[in-house]
């Protein structure tokens, strides 16, 4: 299976995705922002770090970048796209997916290990993964994730929330909730479900030596799905 990182100036998680990728049997390719397009992909990735600075909104800057409205067209084919992190904050920008990442709740920058629950394996992402809780890892300052009551109630309505933050045993409560969220959201699809957005990152948990298996787990299981 192909896909492909898209790099923005600021990126600084796109080498570790690019490694956690080819370690799962991905063949992947690293693509620069200001290309045209990217090459046939299975998977298309906009990653962690800070984009731009974060100069203005997190993501916004790089939301007009010239490579996104290949992966626009990408992703209204229905291709696949995951955004993590920072990744995630550029979705929203562009539109692919509802609502904003505003400032944590205590105005403090987050990193940590965190637990995050399951909601939906009716899609490529989660489909027969062995567990239903993940640990994962978080590092930002505006993971908050909020929108309106409308868009709120279609998310749900449309079984669009992935995963929601928790404790190991899936319980969800305002204790882990690490930055505020709405209803303890830590990432979301699109209505057709091949756009995933989510705040943690599965690329810095895949080696039990240095950090955990989970993130492994992630990625082995999207390959499947997707052979």
């Amino acid at each position: 299976m192909k896909s492909s990182v898209i790099i923005f100036p600021g990126s600084n998680c796109d080498r570790d995705m690019d490694v956690a990728l080819k370690k799962h049997g991905f063949d992947n390719k690293m693509v620069w922002h200001n290309d045209a397009n990217f090459p046939k992909s299975d998977l298309i990735v906009l990653p962690g770090g800070f984009s731009y600075g974060d100069y203005l909104r997190c993501g916004s800057i790089a939301a007009k970048s010239k490579i996104i409205k290949s992966v626009i067209d990408f992703a209204k084919s229905g291709g696949l796209v995951l955004g993590i992190c920072n990744g995630f904050q550029i979705l929203t920008e562009t539109g692919l997916l509802p609502g904003i990442l505003q400032q944590n709740k205590y105005l403090n920058f987050v990193c940590k290990n965190i637990f995050v629950k399951i909601n939906n394996k009716e899609n490529r992402y989660f489909k027969n993964c062995k567990k239903d809780v993940l640990e994962l890892h978080i590092a930002h300052n505006e993971g908050n994730y909020f929108c309106s009551s409308d868009e709120l109630k279609s998310l749900e309505d449309n079984n669009q929330i992935a995963v929601t933050y928790c404790d190991e045993n899936g319980s969800e409560n305002e204790e882990n909730n690490p930055n505020g969220a709405i209803k303890n959201i830590a990432g979301i699809f699109n209505k057709d479900k091949n756009i995933l957005g989510m705040m943690p990152h599965p690329e810095r948990m895949i080696d039990k030596y240095l950090s955990g298996t989970d993130g492994s787990i992630f990625f082995e299981n999207l390959l499947k799905n997707l052979k």
